[in-house]
């Protein structure tokens, strides 16, 4: 199977089982999912959905943000993993947000990674959410799932990953196969124990390929 193939078949396959994917995070702006997605590093979408309510009903715009003091913005979101740093970057993106783009969340990637506590990973998820923009945005997810089903090829870094992904993905599309990759990569094709007798893609998958081999070797030796 070439790489066109692969990456044809499978987008196919989602566009047919999963033709509306969406984040899993609460949001009624992008104001809020800017905060959500910031909260989200190395947090789970069900414990930042926990957190968000009564962070919103406090804070529920940059403005209101930016003149909060970081015990505030701590308490709320002290169930979250690395509170103290995410606070002080809430707080900066805030004032940042406020000062420099009106309070109004910029659409570009290289705006949106001027503001504290984004990175080109988080402005991507925004780039493609909130302005439908072909970024694709690389968590853990999207990184390990693109390599175990063959989507890319020794990639090292996320950077490596996105390059890969959007050489060969539609433009148009990319904003659907960032959640694809992401609730493969949640629900079926997990870390430790992939379900690939779940899986509905597991005939185009290089790693389902190579356990089979692996498998009837053992078996005949």
């Amino acid at each position: 199977m070439t790489i066109s193939e692969r990456y044809n078949n499978i987008i196919d396959w989602f566009s047919h089982h999963m033709p509306q994917p969406e984040t899993e995070l609460q949001y009624h702006d992008p104001f809020q999912l800017l905060v959500a997605v910031i909260l989200s590093a190395q947090c789970t979408d069900k414990r930042v959905n926990i957190i968000t309510p009564a962070f919103f009903k406090q804070f529920p715009n940059a403005e209101k943000l930016a003149k909060a003091t970081q015990e505030e913005v701590f308490n709320l979101i002290k169930s979250c993993s690395y509170p103290n740093n995410k606070a002080v970057n809430l707080l900066g993106m805030g004032k940042m947000l406020t000062e420099k783009f009106n309070g109004i969340v910029p659409p570009t990637i290289e705006e949106l990674t001027q503001l504290p506590g984004v990175g080109r990973k988080t402005a991507n998820v925004i780039a493609s959410v909130v302005f439908n923009k072909p970024a694709m945005a690389v968590d853990t997810h999207v990184f390990r799932v693109s390599a175990r089903i063959g989507l890319t090829r020794g990639a090292k870094t996320p950077l490596e990953t996105e390059r890969q992904l959007v050489k060969h993905i539609p433009a148009e599309l990319i904003p659907k196969a960032h959640h694809w990759l992401i609730l493969h990569g949640r629900y079926v094709c997990q870390a430790r124990k992939p379900k690939c007798n779940e899986c509905g893609i597991s005939a185009l998958c290089r790693h389902f390929a190579a356990e089979t081999n692996k498998e009837k070797d053992s078996l005949q030796r």
